[in-house]
């Protein structure tokens, strides 16, 4: 069990969730505020996306990123900025026959292009999501090949920014183990994320699997989706790890009952005392992940 335990609150993602969730923030300042209430609530880390503020969809905007980072920075809350770097792996594969037809939903760029808001913001932390995924039950694949994501690790370690390598099959983790191997990576964290179809499943098996499987020492996460995102956070602190919630992954607090962010940390953060242990602040959480802060 771990008893020193990070909370990561993903604030808002990627995903179509703002017309199901009045909570989910979409403007800079609405993230901005709903990663102040988060830390304020006991969250160490906030894992951020950004949006469209007109649409609500998601963005790659650097200028976006970077209002972003200024609203929490010139705050008086301390808390440490995971940026997300998963943008732009987006593909629809065509309907049927026409497979080359990419739907609307593609967003696909190189490997640098997707940290061109890290290279220019360097946060503490950045994601780096280790593989190719069937992404949901239709036509959607999150595409992050092998040569992109050894030219991603090499270009996030020469900037000195931590990676936290996201995890969403057992292929993945061989993958970034190999990584290390490389030397592309220093001291990287890493997140387990169970739950997206069709990735790992959201369960106690799935999740001890990968665990025993990680590199020896590392510091690393778990989250589940949607009604199993805090049973698999009170899973991860059984099994050594720590935790991450929030509105990227999970709507609801209760059946029925939208959540905010800071509501989410506040259960997690009940959860995690209620099995006697207890959450690090910002500044104990860069001591435990070696992070220098900026």
């Amino acid at each position: 069990m771990n008893h020193d335990v990070i909370i990561t609150c993903a604030l808002t993602g990627a995903g179509d969730t703002v017309a199901k969730s009045h909570l989910v923030p979409v403007t800079p300042k609405q993230i901005a505020e709903s990663a102040i209430e988060a830390a304020k609530a006991g969250a160490t880390v906030v894992h951020c996306h950004v949006r469209d503020p007109q649409t609500g969809r998601f963005s790659r905007d650097v200028a976006l990123y970077r209002e972003v980072m200024e609203r929490i920075r010139e705050s008086d809350v301390d808390v440490i900025v995971n940026l997300t770097a998963g943008m732009g792996g987006d593909l629809e594969i065509g309907a049927g026959e026409t497979p080359m037809e990419f739907g609307p939903g593609t967003d696909l760029i190189g490997p640098l292009e997707r940290l061109a808001h890290v290279e220019a913001l360097l946060p503490e932390i950045c994601t780096l999501d280790c593989g190719t995924l069937n992404f949901g039950d239709g036509n959607a694949i999150y595409v992050s090949t092998p040569s992109q994501l050894r030219a991603g690790a090499k270009r996030i370690t020469e900037l000195g920014v931590k990676a936290e390598l996201e995890i969403f099959d057992t292929g993945h983790l061989w993958f970034a183990k190999q990584m290390m191997k490389e030397g592309l990576l220093d001291d990287p964290l890493f997140q387990l994320c169970l739950g997206i179809p069709w990735g790992a499943p959201a369960d106690t098996t799935t999740m001890k699997a990968m665990v025993d499987n990680l590199p020896a020492g590392v510091t690393w996460a778990g989250f589940g989706i949607g009604r199993m995102q805090m049973p698999m956070a009170a899973q991860a602190v059984l099994l050594g790890g720590n935790v991450r919630v929030g509105l990227e992954d999970n709507l609801y607090l209760d059946r029925g009952v939208l959540a905010s962010n800071g509501q989410l940390v506040e259960r997690a953060v009940e959860i995690i005392t209620r099995l006697g242990a207890r959450v690090l602040t910002p500044a104990e959480g860069r001591e435990k992940m070696n992070l220098k802060r900026r």
